[in-house]
Parts: structure tokens; C-alpha cells; sequence
């Protein structure tokens, strides 16, 4: 197969690529003299330096990566613009990290969240949270990013599925180079490298999917165009063998959903379950917090977040959108008799097909960039955690200088786990699918042992430790079910379920063995939900936390209602 590729679009990547690489590099020779932390915490932690701004552009950008342009794309030409709610509904969560969480990561100088949980339970509770941060960086965040990056740069070269390159199948080829690559810069760079990778990062991927989204709304007619082409046709694989698609596209434009819906994604399911993975993913997971704990200082790190939140607006509309205008574009016969073969291909079939050459080198690069940054993001985290929650904890007197030798080690295995590992996702039937789902597994328990312990002094040690047990054994059960197409729900609910369950057997297990509080875990229980919303909150207008937050909430609201 011919690929569409032209020389200036190769040169494009090529240099992107060099200048990414150069820049991690100069990162890790930065070293500033009076940084907090010394060398380990300019590696880890950037020597918390970084302020509102970077903390909730790199928030935003580890979240972003290629597996959301071609997930949510393949999501809404299948369904619309429905899975808009996983970008919309983190807004609120981040309120959550801003005004209750981050104040008491930063009161606390945790390294990790393990360490935290350490602090407020136990060293059982931190062990078994470090197993399933690590767990969640190297496969959820990195494994899928570079399967799915690895994907799409085979469809975009124009090799049918299993191709080889000098004898190589072209997926593991392209999964290894970006794998090993991106951990060649993060390693010598640190968090550093990182956020300052990310930055750059953020910027190229926005401006390709900015480029792809006004060039098709501009072709199907505008959004008057689009929703009378969607009212008024079939879906393009209606009838199409092997689809399964039996459903129309009139409701495409429509966020909220009834019972019963395709999609799987009824109004309740996700008021319900979102929040459960929601705070895991946001307020409980290291690969994403790690920013907020290298923040400048307390106010830093609650307006990060609340940026972060404003940035999720966009991405329903540059990453979701373009997957319903290739549907409209295809009802209106746009490309003639040409359409994606499958929903998977939708984005990069407007990668080819809306765009001349150099702007498909532009938009490769950003795929390239939204992998790298997500793994050098995980690979960081996965770092840090194995230094300071594994070697540190059993060898205190370890200087800074070896920890970060041992983390500069744990991002070459972490590598090559993730590398490994990444074919998995080829199990489920869309990527969104099994991110997702890997998720719903293993957040519940961690998701009911943070909120109760931050809000519940009443919760103890011992009872968190067995929620997490008994938590993650239910997720090991719901998983094996899915795998082997035993049992397969609406996996919001399965979430939500979980947590409930999760929640019952904390408050029991707490009742009937009580525990008095430690003293050290005190400063990290609200001893009032309302205390954050109460005294000095910083700054003036926007810079105050809590009007930036209450902001937050009035624009999401509008945005839904406008789009219900």
C-alpha cells in the first residue's frame, strides 16, 4: 500500500522528534543551585518549582495522548459525541483535587501518594497502593499510548494490518521505537523533562487537532450542516458486515443519553460510576498528582488543577467532534465512495484525507508527541515511586545521588514492561473500551479508602488495609469474568457497585475494630468538609481558588445544557 507521506512530512517528524529529545536532555543538565529536595527532588519532584500554570498544562497534557484522538474518535463515529462526558465530568473531579486533596498533599511534603496513605493508615495500605500505582502507570497509561500510537502510525504509513519492516511486524517496531525513545530522554531528564517536554508537547498536538477540526467543519456545512446531514441519514456501517452498528446518528449532537442507549453510557450510569474512577484517575493516582506535589507552594497547587479543568473543555470538541463530522462527511458523500473501514480508522482517515502535505507531517508529530508525553509522564512516576516507596522506606540512609540512579534504572525496565505489555489492548473490542475497563478494576477500592480517610477520622488502618484487599479481589473476579466473556455489564455501574461495596466493608470493618487516629495523620483529615471553603483564599478574582472553582462548575453546567 502507498503511503501518503511525502519527504517534507518525514522532515517534519525528524526534526520534532530531534528537538523533543535535545530538549529532555537539556532538562537533565539543568540543575539549579538551592532547589528543595537537592538532587532527588529536582528529579522527581522538578524541585518544586513549578506554578499554576505549568502544573495544570502538564496535568492536561498527561491526560492527553494518543489514545484519546484516536479512541474518542473511533468512540463518537460510533456513538457521537456521548463519551464527551469522560473530558466534561473530570472538571468536577478537579474541583475535588483543588479544594480537598492537594492542600493536604502539600501540608503533608508526601513524595508519593503511598507515602500518604502511609502517613494516614498504614505501611500495608501503602505497599498495596505502590503495587497498583506502578500497575497503572506501566500498563495503563504507558502500555496503551504505545499500542495505540504504534497503531496509528501503521495506518498512516499505509501497511495493512500485520506488515513487517525488515522482517519486523510494523506495530511491535513502531511500539519498541517510541517505547525506547521516550525513555532515553526521560531518564536523563527527570520530571523536569517532562513538564517542559509536555508544554511543547500540548501546544503541537492542540494546533493538529485544532487544523483537523476546523477543516471539517468548515466541509460538512457548519454545525447546522452536520446536524441535518446526522438527522436525516443511516450510519455509513449500517448494514455492514461485521459492524453490528443497527442504530441511526440523530442523537450524535446529544451528551446525555437514556437507558438502553448504544452506547452504554446512560445519564445515571455516568453520574454514577464517573465519580469512582473519576478521583482515582484525578486526585489519587501519582502519574497524574506528581505535578501538584512539585507545585511552588499550597496556592499553586490548588489553581492548577482549576486550570486543568477549564482546558478540559476543548478537548469534546477538538478530539470527540472530528469523529462525527467524519460521520456526517461520509453521509454527504464528501470522499466520494471512500469511508473508514472500521471506527477505529476515523481520525486517521481525516489525517489523509482532509489534509495536504506538511500539515500530515504537523498532526503525525502530535501523535507522536501525545504518546511520548503520556509514557515519559508514567515512566517518571513509576521512578519515583520505586525509589522513595520501595528502596528509601528500606534503606533510609540511601543518598540522593543513588535514588536517582535507581530511578534512571527503574525507567529502563519500565520501558520494556510497557512495551511488552501494550498488545493486550488488542483484546477489546475499541482502546476506550479497555482503558476504561482496566480502570473500573482497580480504582474502587483506592477511590473509598481516600475519601473516607481524608473525610472520616473515624476510618482506620486496619480497615482500609482490608478494603484494598477485598477491593482488589473483586476486581481481579469482574476482570476474569470480562476477559473470558462470562459476564459483561455496564461497566459505570460495575464501578459504582464496587465502591459501595468497597465503602460497606471500610465502615464496618472501622466500627467493629476501632482504632484511635495517629497523631501524624491528624493534619491530613478535614475535620469539616467545609474548612477549604472557609478563611483566605489567595489571589483576586480567578486567582482566588474558590471563585475559580465556582467558576469551573457554571461553565460545565452551561456547556451541558446547551449540549443535553
Amino acid at each position: 500500500m502507498h503511503s501518503p507521506i511525502a519527504p517534507l512530512d518525514w522532515s517534519l517528524i525528524t526534526l520534532y522528534l530531534a528537538a523533543v529529545v535535545g530538549l529532555g536532555l537539556v532538562a537533565g543538565l539543568v540543575h539549579r543551585k538551592g532547589e528543595r529536595g537537592g538532587e532527588g527532588g529536582h528529579y522527581f519532584l522538578a524541585g518544586n518549582t513549578l506554578g499554576w500554570g505549568v502544573i495544570g498544562l502538564a496535568m492536561f497534557a498527561a491526560n492527553i495522548s494518543t489514545v484519546h484522538l484516536v479512541s474518542l474518535a473511533e468512540a463518537a463515529y460510533k456513538y457521537g459525541i456521548v463519551f464527551g462526558n469522560f473530558e466534561w465530568m473530570a472538571g468536577f473531579t478537579l474541583i475535588l483535587l483543588s479544594l480537598f486533596f492537594a492542600p493536604l498533599y502539600l501540608r503533608s511534603r508526601v513524595t508519593t501518594l503511598p507515602d500518604f496513605l502511609e502517613r494516614r493508615f498504614n505501611r500495608g495500605c501503602r505497599d498495596i497502593l505502590s503495587v497498583v500505582s506502578l500497575f497503572s502507570a506501566i500498563v495503563i497509561h504507558m502500555g496503551v499510548a504505545l499500542y495505540t500510537a504504534g497503531w496509528v502510525l501503521r495506518g498512516v504509513l499505509g501497511l495493512a494490518p500485520g506488515a513487517t519492516i525488515l522482517g519486523v511486524d510494523a506495530l511491535m517496531l513502531f511500539i519498541t521505537a517510541l517505547g525506547l525513545l521516550t525513555g532515553f530522554y526521560t531518564m536523563f531528564g527527570g520530571l523536569l523533562a517532562v513538564v517542559w517536554t509536555e508544554s511543547v508537547q500540548t501546544v503541537l498536538l492542540l494546533v493538529g487537532a485544532v487544523v483537523i477540526m476546523i477543516v471539517g467543519y468548515v466541509k460538512v456545512g457548519g454545525w447546522h450542516g452536520m446536524a441535518a446531514t446526522l438527522g436525516s441519514h443511516p450510519h455509513p456501517l449500517a448494514g455492514v458486515e461485521g459492524s453490528k452498528i443497527t442504530w441511526g446518528t440523530a442523537n450524535f449532537l446529544h451528551m446525555q443519553r437514556p437507558p438502553g442507549d448504544p452506547s452504554g453510557l446512560s445519564w445515571y450510569s455516568m453520574l454514577l460510576g464517573y465519580p469512582v474512577i473519576g478521583i482515582w484517575y484525578w486526585c489519587c493516582d501519582q502519574t497524574i498528582v506528581q505535578r501538584v506535589l512539585a507545585a511552588k507552594d499550597e496556592r499553586h497547587a490548588r489553581l492548577g488543577p482549576l486550570f486543568c479543568a477549564f482546558l478540559k473543555i476543548w478537548p469534546v470538541f477538538l478530539f470527540v467532534l472530528p469523529g462525527v463530522i467524519c460521520v456526517a462527511l461520509v453521509q454527504q458523500g464528501a470522499f466520494g465512495t471512500d469511508a473508514p473501514a472500521a471506527p477505529a480508522d476515523a481520525f486517521t482517515f481525516l489525517v489523509t484525507h482532509l489534509l495536504p502535505t506538511g500539515l500530515k507531517g504537523l498532526v503525525l508529530a502530535a501523535l507522536l508527541a501525545a504518546a511520548m508525553q503520556t509514557c515519559s509522564a508514567a515512566l517518571n512516576s513509576t521512578a519515583t515511586l520505586v525509589s522513595y516507596d520501595i528502596f528509601k522506606r528500606y534503606r533510609p540512609e540511601i543518598g540522593d545521588h543513588k535514588l536517582v540512579q535507581i530511578g534512571k534504572i527503574t525507567t529502563v525496565a519500565g520501558t520494556v514492561l510497557a512495551i511488552v505489555f501494550s498488545p493486550i489492548f488488542g483484546h477489546y473490542s475499541t482502546l476506550f473500551e479497555g482503558i476504561n475497563k482496566l480502570i473500573t478494576y482497580v480504582a474502587p477500592p483506592i477511590t473509598a479508602v481516600f475519601v473516607w480517610g481524608v473525610f472520616w477520622k473515624g476510618a482506620t488502618g486496619r480497615a482500609a488495609f482490608v478494603t484494598l484487599i477485598a477491593g482488589m479481589a473483586l476486581g481481579a473476579v469482574t476482570f476474569w469474568l470480562d476477559w473470558n466473556d462470562i459476564y459483561r455489564g455496564d461497566f459505570m455501574m460495575i464501578a459504582f457497585l464496587l465502591f459501595v461495596a468497597c465503602s460497606a466493608i471500610l465502615i464496618t470493618v472501622s466500627l467493629i475494630l476501632p482504632e484511635p487516629v495517629k497523631e501524624e495523620a491528624l493534619p491530613l483529615i478535614w475535620e469539616d468538609w467545609r474548612e477549604p471553603l472557609r478563611g483566605e483564599a489567595g489571589g483576586h478574582g480567578l486567582g482566588n481558588y474558590r471563585l475559580a472553582a465556582l467558576a469551573v462548575v457554571v461553565v460545565f453546567a452551561v456547556l451541558y445544557f446547551l449540549l443535553r
